[in-house]
């Protein structure tokens, strides 16, 4: 996987602090689910402060990515929004950074959810869905695209689209230029690797140059919810 930095601004001082006030007011009564998190390697009984997926190897991180993604849809979107995008009424935890003082901050969070004169704001998941899946949501969520960078790209990625879908075009080419673009797509809390719908369609090319069609939906997919 390659490596780069975001550019744009993340959470510090201050700004956590409102992220902070802001995630107490964003959850409603939310009965957690359980998260499969088998595939998983073990993290150990005492809870960490740092993410111990984001630097394991790529078949863990990308297993982790798959697995954050189920436990974030079920247990958490409905509050911070699909895809985590957040719709204005909880924080946008794209931006929460991820390196040590943002994973601290997020499995505080997790943990103990928070109360505000006896009422629950954010539910406590910690003890119900255990540290592996708090730490597949973490991964799952500091790998979201920068939505802005993937917009300057969509109509090549329509356009890479198109001839997946009509069987055209040099596989082994559009494979390549999806990774390119996919290295041009950043994240948004300073995380290596953006999971960005070319991010996913040329790694579905590069393990079956057949699977022009999964690819192509992957983009039409990615494309639509983008709109």
């Amino acid at each position: 996987m390659s490596a780069f930095r975001v550019s744009r601004p993340v959470l510090t001082g201050a700004a956590a602090c409102v992220l902070t006030a802001t995630l107490a007011f964003a959850h409603g009564d939310v009965a957690p689910q359980p998260v499969d998190t088998d595939a998983l390697p073990e993290v150990g009984e005492e809870w960490l402060t740092e993410n111990p997926y984001r630097d394991a190897g790529e078949d863990v991180w990308l297993k982790a990515v798959e697995i954050g993604s189920s436990g974030y849809n079920q247990n958490c979107a409905r509050c911070h929004g699909l895809e985590v995008i957040s719709g204005g009424l909880a924080p946008d935890l794209r931006f929460l950074e991820a390196e040590e003082y943002g994973d601290e901050w997020f499995i505080e969070r997790f943990r103990h959810g928070y109360t505000q004169n006896g009422t629950t704001k954010m539910p406590a998941f910690g003890e119900l869905l255990g540290q592996k899946a708090a730490w597949a949501i973490r991964t799952y969520v500091e790998a979201r695209p920068d939505d802005m960078a993937v917009e300057d790209q969509s109509d090549e990625l329509k356009g890479i689209r198109d001839q997946l879908a009509a069987g055209e075009g040099d596989v082994a080419a559009l494979q390549a230029r999806l990774a390119e673009i996919a290295g041009e797509i950043e994240t948004l809390s300073g995380a290596p690797v953006a999971d960005s719908i070319a991010f996913r369609a040329a790694n579905q090319l590069a393990a079956d140059p057949g699977a022009t069609a999964h690819a192509a939906e992957t983009l039409t997919i990615g494309l639509s919810a983008a709109h």
